[in-house]
């Protein structure tokens, strides 16, 4: 089992940033990749960024790309994520989630564990 703890949410006014954190305990931390995902009311959960086991691989969708940064500390069990020129549109929960394989993935069914979610609120 793997425990994940998100903090760092808030509310923020368009072209800000927030940087959000999520900390893990339990199973190795390192062996996991690491995962952040959104939802906003009525909508799916969406990707938003990605990291692999070790840090060296990540991913994000265009929606983010050059304004979203994932990184991780396997030595400190967390993996973040900065957030800047934030939009409205960025308005969701946002949830840490770990994967199994390792390597970075976009789909949720690849993450074994989720947090309990952060609530981000960028006002226009």
């Amino acid at each position: 089992q793997v425990q994940l703890v998100e903090s760092g949410g808030g509310l923020v006014q368009a072209g800000g940033s927030l940087r959000l954190s999520c900390a893990a305990s339990g199973r190795t931390f390192s062996n996991y990749a690491m995962g952040w995902f959104r939802q906003a009311p009525g909508k799916e959960r969406e990707f938003v960024a990605a990291i692999s086991y070790s840090g060296r691989s990540t991913d994000y969708p265009d929606s983010v790309k050059g304004r979203f940064t994932i990184s991780r500390d396997n030595a400190k069990n967390t993996v973040d994520l900065q957030m800047n020129s934030l939009r409205p549109e960025d308005t969701a929960v946002y949830y840490c989630a770990a994967g199994g394989r390792g390597w970075t993935s976009r789909a949720p069914w690849d993450y074994n564990y989720w947090g309990q979610g952060t609530q981000v609120t960028v006002s226009s």
